[in-house]
């Protein structure tokens, strides 16, 4: 699932002309684009979805959401643990199944495209 979660506003800077921001999640910190809110400050709150900030928040609404997704788990859900993930091997998800495999299936043994390109290649 993914979720507009709202984040603290830690730093501001510019790159290659585009206004970069890092974000506190309630304990987990990304990068966030603030082109849709540009007059967004250090301190302040706002709604994060896919890496965009895309409204301000007031801190309070902000804390109190943060402890309804974290109560809910959505928080887990939305960022996963960055100790186990760091742990887990390259392409497994937590459930131990190949990213993006359906819950309860086996991990493909190679991408499509590769499979794809190996054909192509032997019909040459």
């Amino acid at each position: 699932m993914c979720l507009a979660v709202p984040g603290k506003v830690l730093d501001i800077e510019e790159r290659d002309g585009t206004r970069m921001a890092t974000v506190d999640f309630g304990g987990v910190v990304k990068e966030v684009c603030l082109e849709y809110v540009p007059d967004l400050q250090v301190g302040e709150y706002a709604i994060v979805h896919v890496g965009f900030a895309l409204q301000r928040l007031d801190e309070e609404s902000a804390r109190q959401t943060l402890a309804l997704f974290e109560e809910l788990g959505l928080l887990q859900e939305e960022f996963g643990d960055p100790w186990e993930a760091a742990g887990a091997p390259p392409g497994w998800d937590e459930a131990g199944a190949g990213a993006g495999a359906a819950p309860g299936s086996a991990p493909a043994t190679a991408p499509a495209a590769a499979v794809g390109d190996g054909a192509r290649e032997a019909n040459r």
